[in-house]
């Protein structure tokens, strides 16, 4: 696209989509030779003040000259970007490198003016300042550090811009002109607001998706059945707010209407604006509905349709067809092969999917990658008995199918701010992008809890149809690190819906303390043996007898939340013989009326087989708000959405009355699943507290940072990647305070007896074979040898069973004080980032993977919960009267292996093993060290969406 003259190749990588503020989206792309029309048509479009504010004078039009110099760049010295929407200009910025006095210059020059120009249809969505991002990191990417901005001080919009963007400025006033100096480099508030303006774009797009004015649902059947007229018959009978139009080219053309729905031929035939497409027609004419749905100005869609990704390699390329195509009209994609969105709102009322019911309105969130998954879900949400009973409500339902587009992250951004979403369900079968996942998650997590089932966790792939960046950090590792960011993670969508039910309605437990009361002995016992086994702390249960009354639960109850030694209860209950629904009806309301009065601390019910209980304590697992006599859908939405939308499907018993504002207790069939939800909201509370005070991560003053970096360079200039020697990672890691004790070489019995004198007795002997290497159970290790004859005996011992000295590579150590031995580790992962992980040495810890893990960098408090989240952590701290161990030197340990990965991304694995950790001090007795040009990390750079 370039002329042979230009210094480099068209810079493809720095073609993006992204999002602007308003949700619609554009795409950035280099300028090149062959946009001189789409240049002066965009010029021609923009307002003579526009112009004025660009060129500080009148320019009505551009010369050829103008145009030349605008279009021909050699992508070093002189860039230009354009923002586009369908093909066509909306924005421009470029830079050009400057010198002393502003005069042109080249490379080694670190400084460029830079200039932008936005449409006047487009100014005000943020275009500007996602160019100054673009442009920013293409010129860090040149060498440019610094941008000067001459700007007249009436063009406050453009001053602005660059005041928002976070950079330190140096601003003067000159001429009648305001010249701002800014670095590029990507700093805290930069970063900050990048993610501010990420995060309000983002959510904005979902919101244009999940709450649209007018839809058209494009496929709709001329006859009965399929997809399309299924759909179009779920938005109609749900009572849609909005206006509603039927799309089917192969309408007749007299057909105006179809089930009481306006009827067109085409998108383009409708008069007004659409805001929401739902795509049902075969993979084949799906480009040509896009087409028509961009030029009519339709703002996202939602694609039903499947044959992409998910039926192959032709299909994926048919998908990234699709995905380009959209985002060059501004669109954003649900879908393809997805199942549907919902939004329960009353002033919405949208279920553009393909379930039949409408779900209560409620304050439960449910994203599901799979749309089998999200039919489970919406069914045992809606339905009484089963597993959890009572009346559940959703807020919205998004099925994203192949994920193609919008994806768990864009979802998350929108509940963030949604006041009608309390908790989010989130079932995914893979992570895109989990860095930013983990980083939203946190943010999320700390208003309102986040939980999160994943599928298709051992299968090492992600599913067909989903397009994700490997990872290499195993499951567990995963896991662990999405509860640090303070998500609840379980393993089954019964999980996921128990403890939704419990956090949707009840408040968080102070603590882990836990009353239990009930008119059952042995169902009593079974709860305080599941909470001792969920790591609560329960009290003794209290038995009511069979005998007990209502009255009786209601004292009982009201006892128990006056307790200050009690942070939440569990009331058993079994059937008593002959009240049947009254005495039912008596016990809910007591159970109601009591926790009401205490509304601090969370209550839950274990019940067995009490179908009139059940249906007393209908609100017990429901979040939706509690209709008054006769209330129903309201009214909206053209011909038979008038009718009363049902409350529930036809097959379910009738709700049962609840006095307005009652206490909504979630029930549960058993007690282990009341009890692991119970479990987690304990968890989350206690992380929700911790997350107040996230700790620092501190300063040592003998880190030489410099040093280091100095040193890794000049490793790194030997290739692209290393696994550094014993002498240089001793080195490196001692320019942070990690010291590795001292260990010789010993090829021969008399090099062995040479190293124990240089070190001094008592010594070890070591094979550091990898087949044998932290491998003591094997026999490869003899320590305490106290003497000369000793350690000759040793080494003839290795050799005789392991074979000759060349093979076992043996060394000779000085001996460690006595302790526990364990192994830190640190890896930068490509997907999730650099993660510091902990447990003990030893093949029982390897068996088990008791190994913990903390995204780094990792605070003070982050060190002091690592070492603590090992099952085998009692090991440290004393178990059956052993010493305890330097906890304060081993936390001090990780946070300067932490400090070195962050500081240095190109070291790419640390490994410390052993770490043997005694009463007073510890010694890293092996480390290992691999230095690697770093990952590229796209939280730092621009705001971008996935490529296709």
């Amino acid at each position: 696209m370039q002329t042979s003259s230009d210094r480099h190749e068209y810079p493809a990588h720095w073609e993006a989509d992204v999002v602007l503020r308003d949700g619609g989206t554009a795409r950035v792309r280099p300028i090149t030779v062959d946009d001189a029309e789409r240049l002066v048509s965009f010029y021609e479009q923009v307002s003579d003040e526009s112009k004025y504010y660009r060129f500080f004078a009148p320019y009505p039009r551009l010369s050829a000259k103008d145009v030349h110099r605008f279009t021909h760049h050699d992508f070093v010295d002189r860039v230009g970007l354009a923002a586009t929407i369908g093909g066509e200009f909306i924005a421009t910025v470029r830079y050009d490198r400057i010198g002393a006095g502003g005069t042109p210059a080249t490379s080694p020059a670190d400084e460029a003016e830079v200039a932008f120009l936005v449409q006047d249809a487009h100014q005000g969505r943020g275009v500007a300042s996602a160019l100054l991002e673009h442009i920013a990191a293409v010129a860090r990417e040149r060498g440019i550090r610094r941008f000067a901005a001459e700007v007249l001080p009436a063009n406050t919009k453009m001053i602005k811009v660059f005041r928002d963007a976070g950079y330190t400025q140096k601003r003067s006033f000159e001429d009648g002109v305001v010249r701002l100096e800014f670095g590029l480099e990507p700093t805290d508030r930069s970063l900050a607001v990048q993610y501010a303006r990420e995060h309000r774009a983002e959510a904005r797009s979902v919101q244009r998706l999940l709450q649209p004015g007018s839809v058209a649902v494009v496929g709709t059947g001329r006859t009965p059945g399929g997809v399309g007229r299924s759909i179009l018959g779920n938005i109609r009978d749900a009572g849609y707010t909005g206006r509603l139009y039927a799309v089917n080219s192969a309408f007749p053309e007299e057909r105006k209407e179809i089930d009481g729905v306006p009827a067109c031929r085409s998108v383009r035939d409708i008069d007004g604006p659409v805001d929401l497409a739902v795509v049902t027609v075969p993979a084949a004419h799906v480009p040509d509905v896009v087409a028509e749905c961009g030029e009519h100005g339709v703002q996202g869609l939602v694609v039903i349709t499947a044959g992409y990704a998910d039926s192959g390699p032709e299909g994926r390329e048919r998908q990234r067809a699709l995905v380009r195509q959209a985002r060059s009209y501004g669109m954003r994609i649900i879908g393809p092969n997805a199942f549907g969105i919902i939004n329960t709102s009353p002033e919405v009322r949208l279920n553009a999917s393909l379930a039949p019911e409408m779900p209560r309105p409620g304050r439960i969130g449910l994203f599901a990658q799979s749309g089998a998954i999200g039919i489970a879900l919406l069914s045992r949400l809606h339905r009484r008995g089963g597993g959890v009973t009572g009346v559940t409500g959703v807020s919205t339902f998004v099925s994203s199918g192949n994920r193609a587009d919008v994806s768990g992250n864009d979802v998350l951004q929108y509940w963030y701010d949604d006041p009608e979403t309390d908790v989010a369900l989130m079932y995914l079968e893979s992570i895109g992008n989990p860095r930013k996942f983990t980083r939203l998650a946190r943010r999320t997590a700390a208003a309102k809890p986040l939980v999160v089932v994943q599928g298709a966790r051992h299968g090492g792939v992600a599913p067909q149809g989903h397009a994700v960046r490997a990872t290499r950090l195993p499951h567990a590792t995963v896991s662990a690190l999405l509860r640090q960011a303070g998500v609840i993670r379980v393993d089954t969508i019964t999980d996921l819906v128990d403890a939704g039910l419990l956090l949707a309605r009840q408040p968080l437990p102070a603590g882990p303390r836990v009353a239990i009361l009930g008119n059952s002995e042995s169902l009593g016992l079974l709860t305080y043996d599941a909470c001792l086994s969920e790591g609560l702390r329960p009290q003794p249960p209290l038995d009511l007898t069979t005998a007990a009354s209502a009255d009786d639960f209601h004292a009982a109850l009201s006892r128990a939340l006056a307790d200050d030694t009690c942070d939440a209860v569990v009331v058993t209950a079994i059937p008593t013989v002959g009240e049947g629904a009254a005495g039912d009806a008596a016990l809910a309301e007591a159970l109601r009326s009591a926790a009401a009065a205490v509304p601090t601390k969370p209550v839950l019910v274990v019940h067995v087989e009490l179908g009139g209980l059940a249906q007393a304590l209908s609100a017990a697992a429901s979040t939706a708000p509690q209709a008054g006599p006769g209330t129903g859908a309201s009214q909206g939405g053209p011909g038979p959405a008038e009718e009363t939308v049902p409350a529930a499907p036809a097959q379910q018993p009738p709700a049962v009355r609840v006095p307005e504002g009652a206490r909504l207790i979630p029930a549960y069939p058993a007690a282990e699943r009341a009890v692991r939800a119970l479990g987690e909201a304990v968890a989350y509370a206690q992380w929700r507290r911790d997350a107040a005070d996230p700790g620092k991560v501190p300063e040592y003053e003998d880190i030489d940072e410099k040093g280091a970096a100095e040193q890794i360079a000049g490793y790194l200039a030997r290739g692209q990647g290393l696994t550094l020697g014993t002498r240089e990672t001793c080195e490196l890691l001692g320019r942070y305070g990690v010291h590795v004790h001292r260990a010789l070489p010993a090829p021969t019995p008399d090099d062995a007896v040479a190293a124990a004198r240089a070190l001094g007795y008592p010594v070890a002997l070591k094979a550091t074979a990898p087949h044998l290497r932290h491998r003591a159970d094997l026999g490869g290790v003899r320590l305490d040898l106290a003497d000369e004859e000793q350690l000759r005996r040793a080494y003839a011992e290795l050799t005789e069973l392991f074979g000759k000295p060349a093979e076992l590579r043996p060394v000779v150590q000085g001996m460690a004080p006595r302790g526990v031995d364990t192994v830190v580790r640190a890896v930068i992962d490509p997907a999730a980032g650099a993660v510091l992980s902990f447990g003990l040495a030893g093949a029982a810890t390897q068996l088990l993977g008791d190994m913990a893990h903390r995204l780094i960098p990792v605070t003070d408090r982050d060190a002091t919960s690592l070492i603590r989240s090992i099952r085998t952590a009692p090991l440290l701290f004393g178990w059956r009267g052993s010493a305890p161990v330097d906890a304060a030197a081993l936390e001090e340990l990780l946070l300067r292996v932490s400090r070195l990965v962050d500081d240095h991304p190109e070291v790419v694995a640390v490994t410390l093993e052993p770490v043997v950790v005694a009463p007073h001090g510890l010694s890293v007795l092996g480390a290992s060290v691999r230095l690697a040009p770093p990952p590229a990390r796209d939280d730092l750079g621009p705001r971008t969406l996935p490529a296709y």
